[in-house]
């Protein structure tokens, strides 16, 4: 099996983690979380009576908070509402970035980063060929010359655009490096001030990634529709198949296939599925009812860290017979808790164990499944609001679901049944152990 999986998982996953572009997606999602995190405190403030429908709650927060929530709501929309924004500027920071460190190439990750927004924007307006003439879209109160609003910002701004910001930004940044390497830059003389020879570096290469992108998106108005619409046709393609039942245990079985033969699976996986969780989650507070969205793996799936080895760790530290298995489970205790895995993954190891792989894979998959269909039918709530990754088991999917009591419940009966499946192969393990300890002293 192990062989298997280096041979067929492990060097195809690790080139495409290498690869320039999933890095910088990587990144940006990483870089995405603190904004997502803060702006979903202040949605907090407003969902609260639905968390605690008491009456004395409902009559306070109709009569204070409530009457702010214009203000203090900005902070979600100028977070969620603008993430597309977001991603093109860190993609095209670290894109830039790495042909810095890699290639050493005279590139400015700045003019990286704004060359993205540039022609992430030149695609947002909505055009339209009326009598052979390019024209803007209006649309009586909702699209003014091409500007499209949608929910609480620019609709292409939010993460219903973050497809087109992703490749918008690749295109820019390769752009960018073609001119600086062919040198089809304006160059000063040496007395002109360093940061003023650096601004007209970037001259030549953004008017080349306007004509590029305009002349891309002319050709798909004239085909009766835009780089946006076409875009999200294979992305829409993709999030529908990650959205399904298949599709998540595809994920999680990826994810933990990498792990068992050594790699970070979350880091590779994740981070490529992290644009997709917060398009659903800003669905989610506008009504959609996406089981797969926010912080849905933490909530439900790898409780206790990567394999849903939560309660598997509480039965280390307190039920093993072995004493290595007894000491590991209650050093890993703490981290455990915050959803940190990495002493037990290590230390057991799950890493190349043959005992231990199986449970690993099949628990993640189970709690998965029970998450996806509670949420499918009705029993828990969607995820509305991104949660620290770190927050303990049941807190996490009670407050990102708005204050859903079925979901608190949902992810306690996930662990349950991780738990159960684990069981028989750690008490195999522990005997195993526990003989050869025998046998040494």
């Amino acid at each position: 099996m192990f062989e298997f999986l280096e041979k067929y998982l492990m060097g195809p996953m690790a080139k495409v983690s290498a690869w320039r572009p999933v890095r910088a997606i990587v990144a940006a999602g990483m870089a995405s979380i603190p904004f997502t995190i803060v702006g979903s405190m202040f949605l907090v403030l407003s969902v609260i009576p639905q968390a605690f429908p008491v009456s004395f709650i409902e009559t306070i927060w109709e009569n204070s908070i409530d009457k702010l929530s214009p203000l203090y709501l900005q902070a979600y929309n100028c977070t969620m509402g603008i993430l597309s924004l977001y991603f093109a500027i860190v993609i095209g920071y670290e894109y830039t970035k790495i042909f810095v460190d890699e290639e050493d190439l005279n590139v400015d990750p700045v003019y990286g980063a704004l060359l993205s927004v540039f022609a992430f924007f030149l695609t947002i307006p909505e055009l339209v060929i009326s009598n052979n003439t390019f024209d803007y879209l209006n649309v009586d109160g909702a699209t003014i010359n091409g500007w499209t609003i949608g929910g609480n910002s620019l609709d292409r701004l939010s993460t219903s655009g973050m497809f087109t910001a992703v490749l918008m930004s690749i295109l820019a940044v390769q752009l960018y490096k073609t001119c600086i390497k062919r040198r089809w830059v304006v160059k000063m003389p040496d007395a002109v001030p360093e940061g003023v020879s650096r601004s007209f570096s970037a001259l030549i290469p953004a008017a080349v990634v306007a004509i590029v992108v305009l002349i891309i998106n002319g050709v798909f108005v004239a085909l009766g529709t835009d780089i946006y619409n076409v875009v999200a046709i294979p992305f829409g393609f993709v999030k529908n198949i990650a959205n399904s039942w298949i599709g998540i245990v595809v994920i999680y079985l990826l994810v933990h296939a990498l792990w068992i033969v050594g790699i970070h699976g979350a880091n590779i996986v994740m981070g490529l599925v992290t644009p997709i969780l917060l398009a659903n989650m800003a669905e989610n507070a506008n009504g959609a009812q996406i089981a797969f969205a926010g912080e849905f793996t933490n909530s439900y799936v790898t409780m206790g860290g990567s394999g849903a080895m939560l309660l598997a760790c509480v039965w280390l530290a307190f039920a093993a017979r072995s004493s290595q298995l007894k000491m590991l489970g209650r050093a890993a205790m703490g981290p455990a808790i915050f959803n940190i895995n990495e002493p037990l993954i290590f230390g057991l190891p799950v890493v190349y164990n043959p005992i231990l792989a199986l449970p690993f894979m099949i628990a993640p998959i189970v709690a998965a499944t029970i998450g996806y269909w509670s949420i499918k039918l009705g029993f828990a709530a969607v995820s509305i609001m991104q949660t620290p990754w770190p927050t303990p088991i049941g807190l996490g999917a009670y407050v990102g679901s708005g204050g859903s009591i079925g979901a608190l419940i949902t992810a306690l009966l996930c662990a349950v049944a991780s738990f159960i499946i684990w069981y028989p192969f750690l008490k195999m393990y522990d005997n195993q152990l526990l003989k050869e300890e025998s046998a040494e002293a």
